[in-house]
C-alpha cells in the first residue's frame, strides 16, 4: 500500500459548527464546570467568617437599606414592601452577579487558554452555576421576610424553577456577548458594571411599574427584558399567582434568543480569545 495513503489528512470542512462543537466541549468537560463553580464558592468565602451566610446576608442587608430610603416613596402601595423589594433584588443580582462575573472571569483568567485547552465558554457557565447557588441560599432570607412581614407562602413557590432557569439562560446570554467584546476592548467590562447600575433603577426592583408615569411606563418597562423576568420571579413567591401563559413566552423567547445570540457570537469569535487576552 502506498505509504502516502496512510497520512491522514485535516478537513476543516469536515468539522461542525463552532457552536455546535462548543456545546459538545463543554458536556464533555462538565466536571471542569463543576470545580470552576467550586473554587469560586470556596475563595469568595474562603477569609470570611460568615462564610457561605453572606449570600443570605448580603441581599438583606442590601432589602434592608433600600426599604428604609425607599419605603415612604415606593411602599405605600405594596403589601409587604420589604418582601417586594428583596423578591426583586434576589432576581437582580442573580442576573447582574453571573452576567458581570462570566466577563470577569474570561477576560482576567483567560490566560489559561494560551496553557492548556478548556472550553471558551466554561468561564460563563461556571459564573452562570455560581449564581444559581446564591439564589437558592437566598431564598431562605426571602421566606423568612415574607413570614415576617405577612406575605403569604403559598404552593405557587414550587414554580420557581421556570423562572430561575430563564434568569439563568437570559444572564449566560449576556455574559457571553459582553465578554466578548470586552476581549477585545477592555473597556467594555468597566462600562458594563456603569450599565448595570443604571439598569437596575430602570428595573421594577424598588417600586411597582404602575407607579410609573404613563409617558415613561412603555419605555422602561416594556422595553426592559429584566422587567418579565423579575416579574416572572414575583409572579409565584411574591404574588402567590400561577403567571400567565404570554409572561412566561415573553419571559421565555427572550431568554432563549438572548442565549442563542450570545452563544453564536461567542463561539464565532472564540478562536481569537487565545491572541487577545
Amino acid at each position: 500500500m502506498d505509504k502516502a495513503a496512510q497520512v491522514p489528512v485535516y478537513d476543516s470542512s469536515r468539522q461542525g459548527s463552532a457552536a455546535l462543537e462548543e456545546l459538545r466541549a463543554i458536556f464533555k468537560y462538565r466536571y471542569l464546570v463543576v470545580q470552576f463553580v467550586r473554587r469560586d464558592i470556596l475563595t469568595r468565602y474562603k477569609r470570611s467568617v460568615l462564610g457561605v451566610a453572606w449570600t443570605m446576608l448580603n441581599p438583606l442587608g442590601t432589602m434592608l437599606i433600600l426599604t428604609i430610603v425607599f419605603s415612604q416613596a415606593f411602599g405605600g402601595s405594596q403589601e409587604g414592601y420589604a418582601a417586594y423589594v428583596l423578591s426583586g433584588l434576589i432576581a437582580w443580582n442573580f442576573f447582574a452577579q453571573s452576567s458581570n462575573a462570566a466577563t470577569l472571569h474570561l477576560v482576567w483568567g483567560g490566560s489559561l487558554l494560551k496553557k492548556i485547552y478548556i472550553p471558551r465558554t466554561s468561564f460563563a457557565v461556571s459564573a452562570t452555576g455560581t449564581g444559581l447557588i446564591n439564589i437558592l441560599f437566598s431564598l431562605i432570607p426571602l421566606l423568612i421576610v415574607m413570614l415576617l412581614t405577612g406575605v403569604p407562602i403559598r404552593w405557587t413557590i414550587i414554580l420557581l424553577p421556570i423562572p430561575i432557569l430563564f434568569l439563568a439562560m437570559f444572564a449566560l446570554g449576556v455574559g457571553l456577548l459582553i465578554s466578548t467584546m470586552a476581549i477585545f476592548y477592555a473597556d467594555i467590562a468597566e462600562m458594563f458594571q456603569i450599565a448595570l447600575t443604571a439598569w437596575m433603577y430602570l428595573s421594577p426592583v424598588i417600586y411597582s411599574p404602575e407607579i410609573l408615569p404613563e409617558a415613561y411606563r412603555f419605555w422602561i418597562t416594556r422595553l426592559n427584558p429584566m422587567f418579565y423576568l423579575i416579574e416572572l420571579f414575583r409572579m409565584p413567591i411574591y404574588y402567590g399567582k400561577v403567571p400567565d401563559l404570554s409572561l412566561v413566552m415573553i419571559a421565555g423567547g427572550i431568554s432563549i434568543v438572548t442565549l442563542f445570540v450570545g452563544w453564536i457570537y461567542f463561539t464565532g469569535k472564540s478562536d481569537e480569545f487565545a491572541y487577545r487576552v
